[in-house]
């Protein structure tokens, strides 16, 4: 009985993760639905059917609450509770609630808590976020509190992916935070009740890639796997009429006639496909045909597409040779030193004074995975800003991967080494050739200042000009010689 009147007694707080995830489905109804405007206390409540007092103790991280309420909160913006959302309280004083922490509400004002984003809520979870440390390879985890928004680039996917029949561009070199975005427009995707189906286009097999039909039918399959529907391809495809309208009638009456909810597709690395023009040429002109039809075909209004792609591949193809031109398109921006500053608060950092976020920036510019990996290594190396800076263009320095990986991409295209000489070097403007121009920005490696071509940042002209040194020297040797 003293055991069945203890269990009765626990309560359940949330943890960091699941207050994360919470947070980040009520910021994104509110940018949809609210003008990007706070819900008040009594809007949450009446969504989620609990009372304010119930919310103001779910929010104080130390009061329990029964699991029913937090299904309750959860499920409101369509999100399922896990096991790693919530913490058991059993005593006021016990081990699990002394790793929480209680932060006030300004109750007069009933806002959903400001703390969420604010310097109070960084300083008490300081040693909580150590925990979450990890090194920045890949998208930032939905629930990680060092995802910076790019605004309005979140509000405008998010609008737009409601909207019947749309198309998405998602445009950047890599490392520029692309995975993360998509990340989170699935999330937000999944809270309308919509069904996400996630393509990876370098799984492709090569042999599908040079027959147009084989890349239909693998596309077609793909996506009925992924919305658990049996393909049947061969029951729904018809030779004599050609795979592409095979392939419009397979999804139009096939696969979204079976979907009461719409469904967002995303095309993650389409890069692959420009590595084969007739092939991109063609698959692309398909997405563009369901684009034009959906404003007047109400099956293809539940189709949601989202292509994502980096322009770093373009090195292989001809600048005056677009892909396609359809939908919203977006281009992630570096950060702003704003931005860089909340995310080094983020790590814990007092950056306050903007010095140590001029001197790394002055380094790596706004770079998204440049600055992550700096802050990085400050907070779970302990190594100084100023000893980071030293030894940032070494071989053997933090950005060592990045710098190789950029190099070995210059190192296949004589031209584009010729032209990054002359960028590196320069001490005044320079003009160049605009389609070694266009190939350089879009790797990322440079930028423009007026008519000024400069390198993307003082890292980039560091090493390469150290790089570079020695290329030229060898293409001049080589020169002399014939």
């Amino acid at each position: 009985m003293k055991q069945s009147k203890s269990n009765r007694k626990r309560g359940l707080v949330l943890t960091i993760a699941g207050l994360k995830r919470l947070q980040a489905a009520i910021l994104a109804m509110e940018k949809v639905q609210n003008n990007g405007n706070h819900f008040t206390l009594e809007d949450l409540g009446d969504r989620m059917n609990v009372s304010t007092k119930t919310l103001n103790r779910l929010w104080s991280l130390n009061t329990g609450v029964d699991q029913k309420t937090l299904k309750l909160c959860f499920t409101a913006f369509n999100l399922e509770l896990y096991r790693e959302d919530y913490a058991i309280l059993s005593e006021p004083n016990n081990t699990e609630s002394s790793r929480t922490f209680s932060l006030s509400l300004d109750t007069q004002e009933k806002r959903i808590p400001q703390f969420l984003s604010s310097d109070l809520f960084v300083t008490q979870y300081h040693n909580q976020l150590e925990n979450l440390w990890s090194y920045p390879d890949g998208p930032v985890p939905l629930d990680s509190p060092f995802y910076v928004e790019r605004s309005p680039i979140e509000e405008l996917v998010y609008r737009e992916i409601i909207q019947p029949g749309c198309v998405i561009r998602i445009r950047a070199p890599r490392e520029m935070g692309k995975s993360s975005l998509v990340l989170r427009l699935l999330a937000f995707a999944q809270m309308q009740g919509y069904r996400p189906v996630n393509l990876n286009c370098k799984q492709i097999e090569t042999n599908c890639l040079t027959d147009l039909n084989k890349l239909l039918r693998s596309f077609c399959w793909q996506i009925a796997i992924a919305l658990g529907i049996e393909p049947k391809l061969d029951d729904n495809w018809d030779e004599e009429i050609g795979c592409k309208l095979s392939c419009s009638l397979y999804l139009q009456s096939y696969l979204l006639k079976q979907s009461k909810s719409p469904v967002v597709l995303v095309l993650n690395e389409v890069d692959r496909f420009f590595e084969y023009p007739e092939i991109a040429q063609e698959f692309f002109g398909l997405l563009r045909s369901w684009y034009e039809d959906a404003r007047q075909d109400t099956q293809l209004h539940k189709l949601r597409l989202v292509v994502v792609y980096s322009t770093e591949v373009y090195v292989s193809l001809d600048i005056n040779r677009s892909p396609f031109n359809i939908g919203l398109p977006i281009h992630l921006p570096e950060f702003t030193k704003h931005q860089v500053e909340y995310l080094a608060q983020r790590h814990g950092l007092d950056w306050t004074s903007g010095n140590e976020t001029t001197q790394l920036m002055s380094l790596v510019g706004g770079h998204p995975a440049l600055i992550r990996i700096a802050l990085y290594y400050l907070c779970c190396q302990k190594i100084t800003l100023e000893e980071l800076v030293l030894e940032a263009i070494a071989n053997g320095g933090i950005y060592r991967y990045h710098l190789w990986r950029h190099w070995a991409i210059l190192q296949e295209n004589s031209s584009l080494v010729r032209a990054y000489i002359e960028v590196v070097g320069a001490k005044q403007s320079i003009s160049l050739n605009p389609i070694d121009a266009h190939k350089l920005e879009s790797l990322g490696l440079i930028t423009y200042e007026g008519d000024r071509i400069l390198p993307r940042c003082q890292l980039y002209r560091a090493y390469f000009k150290k790089q570079l040194g020695v290329a030229e020297f060898e293409y001049k040797s080589l020169q002399k010689r014939a």
